[in-house]
C-alpha cells in the first residue's frame, strides 16, 4: 500500500491540512500495522481546556457537524428527561411528515386522554378538531402535552403504539440509553435518557428536518386567541441560538437542549437536572460561549467529492476517483488544525472491477505528527473490468513496472 498526496476539496475558508508521503507497506500487513499504531505509539490529544462552572448534575457540549463532545459531566448517565421527551415526539411526528403518512393540513380530533393531559398544554377541548401543523407548533413552541398526546393518537391510535415507534426510533440513532414510556415527558418509571443522547436527538432533528427546525426558533405560538412564549430564554439571550427545547419536571430538575450557529459551526449543549430556569440558562450561557471561544470546526472532506485519484488496472476506466461517504468534519482546539498532518494510503495496484462504496484504503490523520484518527476510503464510482484489448495492455505496462 502507499501514502499518496491527495487533491484535497476544502471550502474556500478553511485551509487543507498537510500531505507528505508515507511509508508503503504490504496490502496484507495493513491491518497489523495499524494495530502497531495504535497499541504502540502515543496517541495525539490536543490540550484539554477545562470547562466553566456549571451548577447542573449532568451536561454535554457537542459539535453539530463532527459530533465531538467538546466538554461533559455525567453525559451518559441515564436521568429523568423531562419534556425533552418531546424532542423525539417530534421527530417520529416530522419523520411521518417527510414519508406523507402525516400531513400538516391533517384534521386531528382531539379526544379525553389529550384534554387529561397535565403540565403545559394549548387549553384543547373534547370533541373537537385542530388542524395538525397548529398542534405541531403548539407541541414545539410551548410543549403542549395535550397537543402531543393528540397527535400521537391521530397518527398511531393510542399513546402506547406510538411511543413503541419511539423507542424505536431511538435504537435507530443508536440513542442506547434511552427509555421512552410517555410522548411528554411526565415522570414515570422506565422514562429515561442522557445528556448526551438527548444532544445527539437534537442534531438529528437539526440535520434531518432542516424545513421544519425553524419551528424551534419559534418566541411564541398563539391559538384559541391564547398566546404563549417559549420556554427557551436562550432565544432572547442570544441571537445565534435558534432552538431546541427546554422541560421541567419533579424528578428531572429544569433541564435544556439549545443550539447556536455562529459563522457555520454550530454547537449543542444538553443541561439535564438544574435547580432552576436561571441555572440551566446561565449553564447554556456558559458552555455555548466556552465552545465557540475556544474550538473550531472545519471540514476536511465533503462527501462524494474526490479527495484523490488513483490507477486502476484491468477496468473499463483507468482512473477511479475515491473520497468518504459522508462530510468528515474535524473539531480541535483552535490554533490545532495548522498541526493536522493526513495521509490518502491506497493498494499499490488497485484492479478492477470496484463496486460504488466500496472500502479501497485509508485517510490517515496525525496531529502533532502522532496518530490521531483514521477514516475508509471509498470508491465513488462502480468500475467494471476492461475488455480483453484493456486487460492486455494493463498486463503488458504492470509487467514492464
Amino acid at each position: 500500500m502507499r501514502a499518496i498526496p491527495g487533491a484535497h476539496p476544502f471550502g474556500a475558508r478553511w485551509s487543507a491540512p498537510n500531505f507528505a508521503p508515507g511509508k508503503i507497506v504490504a496490502s496484507w500487513r495493513f491491518k497489523i500495522i495499524s494495530i502497531v499504531l495504535a497499541c504502540g505509539q502515543a496517541v495525539a490529544a490536543p490540550p484539554e481546556i477545562p470547562p466553566p462552572e456549571i451548577a447542573a448534575p449532568a451536561w454535554v457540549l457537542m459539535d453539530h457537524h463532527s459530533g465531538q463532545v467538546l466538554a461533559q459531566r455525567n453525559g451518559d448517565k441515564p436521568l429523568a428527561p423531562a419534556s425533552l421527551t418531546k424532542l423525539m415526539t417530534a421527530y417520529v411526528l416530522l419523520e411521518k411528515l417527510k414519508t406523507g403518512k402525516l400531513r400538516l393540513d391533517d384534521t386531528v380530533a382531539i379526544g379525553p386522554q389529550a384534554v387529561k393531559a397535565r403540565g403545559a398544554r394549548l387549553f384543547l377541548r373534547p370533541g373537537t378538531t385542530a388542524r395538525a401543523e397548529e398542534l405541531l407548533q403548539g407541541m414545539i413552541v410551548v410543549s403542549a402535552n395535550d397537543a402531543a398526546v393528540a397527535l400521537a393518537e391521530h397518527v398511531a391510535q393510542n399513546e402506547a403504539s406510538f411511543v413503541l415507534e419511539m423507542n424505536l426510533a431511538a435504537r435507530a440513532l443508536g440513542l442506547s440509553n434511552t427509555s421512552f414510556v410517555n410522548v411528554t415527558g411526565h415522570d414515570e418509571p422506565g422514562q429515561a435518557s442522557t445528556a448526551h443522547d438527548l444532544a445527539r436527538l437534537s442534531s438529528a432533528l437539526i440535520r434531518d428536518f432542516p424545513d421544519y427546525y425553524e419551528w424551534f426558533a419559534q418566541k411564541e405560538f398563539t391559538h384559541l386567541d391564547i398566546t404563549q412564549h417559549n420556554h427557551n430564554a436562550l432565544l432572547w439571550r442570544d441571537l445565534h441560538v435558534d432552538g431546541v427545547k427546554t422541560g421541567q419536571t419533579r424528578a428531572g430538575g429544569y433541564c435544556l437542549s439549545a443550539s447556536a450557529d455562529r459563522d457555520g459551526m454550530r454547537l449543542i449543549v444538553t443541561v439535564l437536572g438544574a435547580r432552576d430556569d436561571a441555572a440551566r440558562v446561565s449553564a447554556g450561557q456558559k458552555l455555548l460561549e466556552h465552545g465557540f471561544h475556544h474550538f473550531e470546526t472545519r471540514l476536511l472532506y465533503a462527501a462524494d467529492v474526490p479527495a484523490l485519484r488513483v490507477r486502476l488496472w484491468m477496468g473499463d476506466q483507468s482512473t477511479l476517483p475515491l473520497g468518504v461517504r459522508q462530510n468528515l468534519y474535524l473539531t480541535l482546539p483552535r490554533g490545532w488544525h495548522e498541526k493536522l498532518h493526513a495521509r490518502l494510503v491506497v493498494p499499490q495496484e488497485p484492479a478492477a472491477p470496484v463496486q460504488q462504496g466500496q472500502v479501497m484504503g485509508t485517510l490517515a490523520l496525525d496531529l502533532d505528527r502522532q496518530p490521531y484518527a483514521e477514516y475508509p476510503l471509498v470508491a465513488l464510482q462502480k468500475i467494471g473490468t476492461g475488455n480483453i484489448l484493456q486487460r492486455t495492455i494493463d498486463r503488458v505496462q504492470l509487467w514492464l513496472r
